[in-house]
Formats: structure tokens, sequence, C-alpha cells
């Protein structure tokens, strides 16, 4: 049974796990990467290793969890900057700032997207689907002419979880249909066409003279 670390050393040596298990992802691919390769990065033997860690598997999770932290973390900090921004520019800036956490230290949380999605490990994005409807509700007190949008709520599902996956789809793919920067634009286009329409529908009508 591994057991949790509770000291600042056994902290360390987790932590020191985890990130030898992305730069053994991003090195090796899953294919190339065992717990031996992620023991040896980290520093210590294999026996220490599963002290904490039951399997590689779970080395996996802990490197997930660990990824949807930063991502949240990345996020958060963008909602007071877009709200200075029309639609367009919006979406643009998240997906932009998306591109530049995943490319740091060496690309390894775009290489560990490439490989969640490639074979099909199990992705819960609760955190972030959760973070990015907050960042719409706070963007639409900044405009309020977009509460006039029917069915917002289920527009923003549909527009959160539809790009995630858009995303990690293109990111998995090794010589994608279209560039990174042709999917910015249009799912920049796609959302500000989309309320450019719904807000000429729903404005009342001039009385006249």
């Amino acid at each position: 049974m591994t057991r949790a670390p509770r000291q600042q050393r056994a902290i360390a040596t987790v932590d020191a796990i985890i990130e030898a298990g992305f730069i053994s992802l991003a090195r090796n691919g899953l294919a190339g990467t065992t717990t031996r390769h992620i023991a040896e990065l980290a520093g210590i033997g294999v026996g220490s290793l599963y002290e904490y860690f039951e399997n590689k598997e779970a080395i996996y999770t802990a490197m997930h969890d660990r990824f949807v932290t930063d991502l949240v973390a990345m996020l958060q900090p963008m909602a007071a900057v877009i709200v200075k921004l029309d639609i367009h520019g919006a979406v643009t800036a998240i997906i932009g700032r998306l591109q530049e956490f995943l490319s740091e230290h060496e690309s390894r949380y775009l290489k560990y997207a490439q490989s969640a999605m490639n074979l099909e490990m199990k992705v819960g994005l609760e955190p972030v689907t959760r973070v990015l409807q907050e960042m719409i509700v706070h963007y639409v007190m900044h405009h309020p002419e977009l509460m006039r949008l029917r069915r917002l709520a289920t527009m923003s599902y549909i527009f959160i979880n539809g790009s995630i996956f858009v995303m990690l789809r293109h990111l998995s793919e090794p010589s994608p249909l279209i560039s990174i920067d042709e999917l910015v634009q249009g799912l920049s286009e796609m959302l500000s066409h989309y309320a450019a329409m719904e807000l000429q529908l729903t404005t009342p009508p001039v009385a006249a003279p």
C-alpha cells in the first residue's frame, strides 16, 4: 500500500516523481516511459518510487491532476484581461495564452496532452470547464448587452466543451489539416458571429417617429 506524503522531504520526493514523469513522457513517449526511467530522472530508486505510487498509471493520474491545477491557475487571471476585449479578442487571448502555457518547459504539458488524447486516457477537465464558465459569467457582467443572448448557458456549455475537444484533437494529430492559427481564428469568428447575430435578432425595433 502506498503512503501519502506528510513530511517536507516526502512531498519533495512526490513532486520530483511527477516532474520526472512529465520529462520522461516528453522524451520517450508513453510506450518508452517506465517506472525505472521515472525513478532515474527523479534521482531515487524504484523501490522508493513504489512507496508513493502503486504503478505507472498512478503517476499519470498525479500528472494529470498537476496539469489541471496549473491550467486552472493560468486561466483564472485571464478573467480580468478579457473583459477589456471584444468577443473575438477575448477568445483569441485565451487560446493564445493556452498555447504559451502548453509550450512552456520544453512543451511538457503539450506532449502530455497529446499522449492523453492519443491513448484515450481518462481526462477529467471539470475544474477547467468550471473556471471557463466562471470567466464567461464575469465577461457577461461587464458586457450586459450579452444578457440578451438566448440560451446563453446552453451555448456556453457547448462552446467550452466543444472548443476543448477540438483543441485536444488538433494537438493529437501529427499533421493536422489546419494550422493552430486557423483554428483560433475559426473559433473566435464562430463565437463572435453567433453573438452578433443573436444581438441583432433580440434588438428591440426602433419606434416610428
